[in-house]
């Protein structure tokens, strides 16, 4: 009989695994989520984009405001309400900006979390992003989101 590589560690006591994935929730949200909150214009939730003046160009999420990691120091205090919620991203899976801006965002006293994959993952999803030249939208990547394009309501 072969030993098994997933139980050579054995799983966390069921109360640990949920405070665990608990806290993890509690530090990230997923472009699905995102876009819905967005899409339903739920209050409290501000989408900051921590990327460099060329890739806001190049395409960002509708509505997030623009406020480079560098700069959040400085800008933060003008441009964000301290009582929303802050949603922090970058390019993707591939890049801690987002991760870099979050903590930022935290030391000046931010609710904060992360989007979990960042542009790229929104872009691949299939929704509608802005350009300096208007709105683009790509078709699903069925490797991250259901080709019907309905949310695959994790």
């Amino acid at each position: 009989m072969t030993a098994s590589a997933v139980l050579s560690v054995p799983a966390a006591d069921p109360a640990v695994a949920a405070a665990h994935f608990l806290t993890r929730l509690s530090f990230e949200a997923d472009v699905s989520d995102v876009h819905a909150d967005l899409a339903a214009g739920a209050p409290g939730v501000v989408v900051v984009d921590s990327r460099s003046e060329a890739a806001w160009a190049q395409g960002r999420i509708p509505g997030a405001v623009h406020i480079p990691t560098a700069r959040i120091a400085e800008l933060a205090p003008l441009l964000i309400d301290p009582s929303a919620t802050v949603v922090t991203y970058c390019w993707g899976p591939g890049c801690n900006g987002a991760t870099r801006a979050a903590l930022a965002f935290a030391r000046l006293g931010h609710p904060v979390k992360e989007m979990l994959g960042g542009f790229e993952y929104w872009a691949r999803e299939g929704f509608a992003y802005d350009t300096d030249h208007g709105t683009e939208q790509r078709p699903v990547d069925d490797l991250t989101a259901p080709r019907s394009g309905i949310s695959c309501a994790c």
